[in-house]
């Protein structure tokens, strides 16, 4: 069967690994900052897209950052959050995204005195009403900064707790990564895994895969954001393998942040050719200009996957969801149906378990 960016659209998919404040519709943004009296850089959202969008302007992941300066300039109320958090997940249903877990960090929705519980409510809400009108199942990822205080991260943990089983699904480190190690939240990370929390974090960025090392034996990580430099510590990449630890890959994002210089050089194919459970994910679908079904795409065009790969990087994202056993395998059952319907003779179900 022919590979069509129709056909990867039209394919059940996961989105693990999006940033609530990185994925805001253009127009949005611009009738937020005209209702709540906020200067931005652009006044139609064709060129507020394109301010926005990373494209080959960064040369780092610090700079890919600053541009979230913008969004979170108008996400600083419950109806703004509850609205983006919304339309994120139509927008993601609108690609047949069958499950997504939207990541933010509360703390920087506070300029305008929010507390963490309404914030959190907030984007509960929004991404509930989007589950009433799609058929889309989401879940809430709550994130601590690297570039914060220890203490602070321990009081986002402990929201998390609180919200654990009301739709907040795991909890996460972010930020800018060089020179702001996760072992320095480990206390917030030793609370969430005390009261069963999943956890996943960002390593492997914007630093070595001692920054992968950390994530998982001082922090417990199930999941690894992004992982790109694992390839250089074979030993630790046999142990990511071994244990089946996600990786939660965002293959536009990676490029654009120059966690790989260029495109030929992301190790996706290799990880998955070594048999990591690599996943595909969008990272911020405003500033990289991406979608899952594009990124997906991306894989095909550049790293020649064929359609038996990309069913495999399909199944990885439904085998990685942070949901009780039994939704998984449910979901899991659904979607191995669905995508059967794409190459009915094919004879390498057994691959769907690895």
């Amino acid at each position: 069967m022919e590979i069509t960016q129709e056909l990867l659209k039209k394919l059940p998919k996961t989105d693990l690994h999006c940033h609530l404040d990185g994925s805001v519709r253009p127009e949005t943004i611009l009738e937020l900052g005209k209702k709540y009296g906020v200067k931005l850089p652009a006044e139609d959202p064709k060129k507020l897209r394109e301010y926005l969008e990373v494209g080959d302007k960064c040369k780092n992941l610090e700079e890919y950052l600053e541009r979230f300066g913008i969004t979170l300039s108008v996400m600083q109320t419950e109806e703004a959050i509850e609205r983006i958090s919304y339309e994120l997940a139509i927008d993601a249903a609108a690609e047949n995204v069958w499950y997504l877990e939207v990541r933010f960090s509360p703390i920087l929705h506070q300029e305008k005195g929010l507390s963490l519980i309404r914030i959190v409510n907030a984007a509960l809400i929004g991404l509930t009403k989007a589950e009433k009108e799609t058929n889309i199942k989401t879940g809430l990822i709550i994130c601590g900064m690297r570039n914060i205080k220890s203490e602070i991260s321990l009081k986002l943990a402990e929201i998390t707790v609180a919200f654990k089983n009301r739709g907040v699904v795991g909890f996460d480190l972010a930020g800018a990564e060089f020179n702001y190690p996760a072992k320095k939240h480990a206390e917030a990370f030793y609370l969430i895994r005390n009261n069963n929390v999943k956890t996943t974090l960002h390593a492997g960025e914007a630093y070595g895969p001692e920054s992968i090392a950390q994530a998982i034996h001082d922090c417990g990580a199930q999941r690894i954001g992004h992982g790109t430099r694992l390839k250089e510590n074979g030993d630790l990449l046999n142990y990511v393998n071994d244990l089946r630890i996600p990786l939660e890959v965002c293959i536009s994002s990676n490029v654009q942040t120059k966690s790989v210089s260029k495109m030929e050089e992301h190790p996706l194919r290799f990880y998955f050719d070594y048999g990591l459970r690599v996943t595909i994910n969008t990272d911020n679908r405003l500033m990289s200009a991406t979608t899952v079904s594009k990124e997906l795409w991306i894989a095909h065009k550049n790293f020649n996957f064929d359609l038996k790969d990309i069913k495999l990087l399909i199944l990885n994202g439904f085998k990685s969801v942070f949901l009780p056993y039994k939704d998984k395998v449910d979901l899991l059952d659904k979607v191995i149906h669905e995508l059967k319907k794409y190459s009915p003779d094919d004879k390498e179900a057994k691959l769907y378990f690895r």
